[in-house]
C-alpha cells in the first residue's frame, strides 16, 4: 500500500512517520526542496500543478493531504485518476470560510454571525447589521491569526479594509467566549467513527501556544454535542479522514469557528497521550484499516515552539516529557517544533508544564 501526501511539512512528516509503522509506503509532493517530510520519506519537489508530479502522486494507491491550500487544480487532477481521502468536496468546504459556515448552519451547527463581504459596501452593511466588535478575516488561506483584523470601533473599518480589501471577505461578529476547545475525530471508509477527547487550547498572537486534554470541566452533555456535529459534518461529506472543528465555549454551548479536514496541530498530543494518535488513525482512515482505540490513560498536553528552537537539553533526560523538532529553519511565528507531556493526574500535568515553560519559555506571559 502507498499513500501520496500533498505538503511535506512538518503534518506531512509525522504522517510518513504514522504510516511506515503501519508497513504503508509513502510519497510527498511539496514545491519545498527543503520540506521536512523528505528526511523520512521520498520527496518530489515540483509546483502544486506540475503535471508529471501529480502523475506520480497519482499512481499511488489513494491520496491525502496536510493542509487546506491546496491548488483545487491539483486535487480535481488527482481524483480523476485516484481515491483522494478527504473527499475534494471537504476540502472545498474546509477551504472557504463561508462554504464552511454555510454547512456548519445548515447541520444545526451554531456559529458566529457572519455576512460575505466582496466589496466595501458590503463590509458596511455587514457592520451595520452585525455590529461591533468584529472580525474581518479572508475567506481563504488564513491560519495562525493571519488574514484577519479585528474591528473594535468604527475607526478600526478603514485600516482593516486598506490591508485585506480587494479580495474575498468574510465579516464575523466577535465572540466573548470563555475559551477555545478543539474536538478532533477520525472516520473510516466503511463509515467506523472514533474521536478524542475534547482538547482546550490556549493561543498566543493567533498561534497554538499550548493545548490540554482531556479539556477540564467539559461535561459529557457538552461533549456529545460536539461529537453530534462532527458526525452530522462528516455523514454529508462521507469523510474519510481525521477531521477537527475548533469551538468557542460560552458556559454551556459551543459556537463552531472553524474546521480542519486534516490531522492538526491541537491533536499533536494524541502522539504520546492516546492509544493511537491523529496521524495514526488518519493513515488507518484513508488506505482502509480498521481505527486503533483512542483512549487516554491520563491527561496531557502540548507546548508548541515557535520562532526558534532553545537549548532542550534539560528537558531530554525528563520523565514523561517528549520532544519533537521538526527539523525546519527558524523564523519568526514558525513552528518549529513541540513538546508533549503525559501525567497521572491534572496537577502533575500543570508542573510538568511549568517545566518545560521554564526552559523554553512561556510567549504567553511574554506577550503580556
Amino acid at each position: 500500500m502507498k499513500v501520496g501526501i500533498l505538503g511535506g511539512g512538518q503534518l506531512g512528516q509525522m504522517l510518513a512517520d504514522a504510516a511506515s509503522k503501519l508497513s504503508v509506503e509513502t510519497l510527498v509532493l511539496d514545491p519545498k526542496p527543503d520540506a521536512v517530510a523528505g528526511r523520512i520519506t521520498r520527496l518530489i519537489t515540483a509546483d502544486w500543478v506540475d503535471p508529471a508530479a501529480l502523475d506520480q502522486l497519482a499512481a499511488c494507491d489513494v491520496v491525502t493531504y496536510e493542509f487546506e491550500n491546496v491548488p483545487a487544480a491539483a486535487v480535481e487532477r488527482l481524483s480523476a485518476v485516484a481515491p483522494v481521502h478527504p473527499s475534494p468536496e471537504a476540502l472545498a468546504c474546509s477551504g472557504d470560510r463561508i462554504v464552511e459556515k454555510d454547512l456548519f448552519r445548515e447541520l444545526g451547527i451554531e456559529t458566529a454571525p457572519f455576512v460575505a463581504v466582496d466589496a466595501r459596501e458590503d463590509l458596511d452593511r455587514g457592520v451595520e447589521k452585525i455590529g461591533l466588535p468584529a472580525i474581518l478575516k479572508t475567506r481563504r488561506f488564513g491560519y495562525d491569526g493571519k488574514g484577519q483584523a479585528l474591528l473594535r470601533d468604527a475607526t478600526d473599518v478603514d485600516a482593516a479594509w486598506e490591508i485585506l480589501g480587494g479580495q474575498a471577505l468574510i465579516l464575523e461578529g466577535f465572540v466573548p467566549f470563555d475559551r477555545e476547545v478543539s474536538v478532533l475525530a477520525a472516520r473510516g471508509r466503511d463509515g467506523e467513527m472514533r474521536y478524542w477527547p475534547a482538547t482546550e487550547n490556549v493561543h498566543v498572537d493567533g498561534i497554538l501556544h499550548i493545548s490540554r486534554a482531556p479539556a477540564p470541566e467539559v461535561s459529557d452533555a457538552l461533549l456529545a454535542s460536539a461529537v453530534a456535529g462532527l458526525e452530522a459534518v462528516m455523514a454529508r461529506l462521507d469523510y474519510v479522514g481525521v477531521l477537527v472543528v475548533e469551538f468557542f465555549q460560552l458556559g454551556d454551548r459551543l459556537v463552531a469557528n472553524e474546521m480542519a479536514c486534516r490531522v492538526h496541530n491541537s491533536g499533536h498530543w494524541t502522539i504520546e497521550g492516546a492509544s493511537a494518535s491523529q496521524f495514526e488513525n488518519h493513515m488507518r482512515s484513508v488506505v482502509g484499516l480498521s481505527l486503533a482505540p483512542t483512549e487516554t490513560a491520563g491527561f496531557a498536553a502540548m507546548i508548541n515552539l515557535v520562532g526558534e528552537i532553545p537549548t532542550l537539553s534539560p528537558l531530554e533526560e525528563k520523565s514523561n516529557i517528549h520532544l519533537h523538532v521538526y527539523g525546519k529553519s527558524s523564523a519568526p511565528g514558525r513552528k518549529l517544533g513541540h513538546v508533549t507531556v503525559v501525567a497521572d493526574s491534572r496537577e502533575a500535568l500543570e508542573e510538568r508544564i511549568r517545566e518545560v515553560l521554564e526552559v523554553v519559555g512561556d510567549r504567553a506571559a511574554a506577550s503580556t
